[in-house]
């Protein structure tokens, strides 16, 4: 029997299951016809983080960041451009933590950018302050071995 994993579409949020395998190749939405990665991070709101960080068997890196926020803006490029290498592998998402408060105060964020990474609904790890893209690579790649 073929092990089926569940990804959320970055564009209207379905859940798609596809073969664990097939996962490096893509794959289109069952319900919006759109790419299942994009190699983009995506927004996150309260109702698409539970929808993404919770449904899903793919590990989300979520940065928490506000607007005014000098690290967050300068840690931008880097996260954008780790998104490129770290999908399909893991999806990376976005959190405006002025724009959703109650999300910044449900995981106890106290310092921008603070990165979390999500498997399965559980946190399995964090970091605060900014980090280049290698870094995050890094980071990302002990945090998932373990």
């Amino acid at each position: 029997m073929t092990e089926t994993i569940t990804i959320p579409c970055p564009h209207c949020d379905a859940l798609n299951r596809m073969p664990a395998a097939r996962r490096e190749h893509g794959g289109t939405c069952g319900r919006c016809g759109k790419p299942l990665f994009t190699g983009r991070p995506i927004t996150l709101d309260a109702g698409r983080f539970a929808r993404h960080a919770g449904a899903a068997d793919l590990p989300i890196l979520v940065d928490f960041w506000a607007p005014w926020c000098g690290p967050c803006r300068a840690m931008a490029p880097a996260f954008e451009a780790a998104a490129a290498g770290l999908e399909p592998r893991v999806r990376l998402a976005k959190v405006d933590t002025e724009a959703e408060p109650a999300l910044a105060t449900r995981f106890g964020i106290r310092a921008i950018p603070t990165l979390a990474l999500f498997r399965g609904g559980r946190e399995l790890a964090r970091h605060s302050g900014a980090m280049s893209e290698p870094m995050i690579h890094g980071w990302v790649a002990a945090n998932l071995a373990g």
